[in-house]
């Protein structure tokens, strides 16, 4: 048997490499091919091009790499035309890989998306070309499922990985040990993003906000864990530069330690959010745009909410604060209020450990099983 696989970034890769092995466990004597990072090759993948060069973000990086990119995809379209697959697999990167997933299924090869476009949030009219591009859907969170089920669209509900991952129950003790915090202080993490740009827009509100807290609680203690030894240095030199010392460590990676760490995170809408309610720890979030982005985002967007956290339970578990709500007076008012209210943040933690355990399903696993069932058709 051979299987075809195409994973564009990193978390593609992860995804990728846990497939493969429950894959493998089914069915002994299959090959994989395609694109796939270092641990997809662990696995014994063998990658035609490197991984990274899919791995491009924002609009004229894109245009800039664009005539490569698709003579990558038309050497795979035409490579798995002549040697058909018995499935192709596309792991996230929408963009490449439902117009490749179309043409392969057109020519009658099975194919899977694993990791559903945010297509039930904007542009849901993405959705008819995914029923034309995929012989079954597989997503992370049950209602991208709900939606795709509305349009007809084969779907399964897999899981995430990450609710594999992390433990029902992730105690502060050992990561304060760990970050050398004390056990008895009251600890906020904040995380204003992984990239330039996010740190650029939000890291000097979250030092204000900081200073806000400060006023209210002088005990308080925060960190901040940065992605890279970039965005360390890029945090620094904001601390560097703010007038009057503030109580803040910056931590190099570690953010799930630092997270598991805090009483409370303040941080940006992205993954992050999803970490933090699995660790089950108060949030709130926040985000800002160019004013003309949000604007056309907003009129684009169908749902409510932008946290995970909240578009899970469909309701707001957590404040988002975005755009002109994100100042340092709100943020800080909300965090307090987490912190302060030891009734409701029990509740909170009791609606995280259900939808966790919701989410908590053997990822996996339940993909293969499900690719394993389209096979057998």
């Amino acid at each position: 048997m051979r299987i075809a696989i195409v994973a564009g970034e990193t978390s593609g890769d992860m995804l990728g490499a846990g497939l493969i092995k429950s894959l493998q466990q089914r069915f002994p004597d299959a090959t994989f091919e395609g694109i796939g990072g270092p641990l997809m090759q662990a696995q014994g993948f063998n990658t035609f091009v490197p991984m990274e060069r899919l791995a491009v973000m924002g609009l004229v990086e894109v245009l800039g790499r664009l005539f490569e990119l698709l003579k990558v995809r038309r050497d795979l379209v035409k490579h798995w035309l002549a040697n058909p697959p018995d499935v192709f697999i596309g792991i996230d990167a929408p963009d490449f890989n439902l117009t490749l997933e179309q043409k392969l299924r057109a020519a009658g090869i099975k194919t899977v998306h694993y990791v559903s476009p945010s297509v039930w949030m904007w542009r849901q009219k993405r959705v008819f070309k995914i029923a034309k591009a995929v012989d079954l859907m597989l997503t992370l969170f049950p209602f991208e499922a709900k939606f795709y089920e509305q349009y007809q669209v084969p779907v399964k509900f897999v899981g995430h990985h990450l609710a594999d991952k992390i433990p029902l129950e992730t105690p502060a003790g050992p990561a304060r040990a760990a970050l050398g915090i004390n056990p008895e202080a009251r600890v906020v993490c904040l995380m204003p993003g992984s990239r330039s740009g996010e740190v650029a827009k939000l890291g000097e509100l979250f030092l204000q906000t900081a200073r806000r807290m400060l006023h209210e609680r002088p005990d308080l203690q925060f960190i901040i864990p940065a992605a890279s030894t970039e965005r360390r240095d890029q945090i620094q030199t904001m601390l560097d530069a703010y007038p009057g010392r503030l109580p803040v460590t910056v931590v190099l990676g570690q953010s799930h330690t630092c997270m598991a760490a805090a009483d409370a995170i303040l941080l940006a809408s992205g993954t992050a959010t999803l970490e933090a309610m699995l660790m089950k720890r108060p949030m709130v979030v926040s985000y800002k745009l160019a004013p003309l982005t949000f604007w056309i985002l907003k009129h684009m967007v169908s749902r409510k909410w932008i946290s995970l956290p909240n578009l899970l339970a469909d309701r707001e578990l957590v404040p988002e604060l975005l755009q002109q709500d994100a100042t340092p007076e709100k943020l800080a008012a909300a965090l307090l209020a987490q912190l302060e209210n030891s009734v409701a943040m029990q509740q909170l933690h009791e609606t995280f450990l259900f939808i966790h355990r919701q989410l908590k399903r053997s990822a996996d696993d339940e993909a293969a099983a499900a690719i394993a069932g389209l096979l057998q058709q």
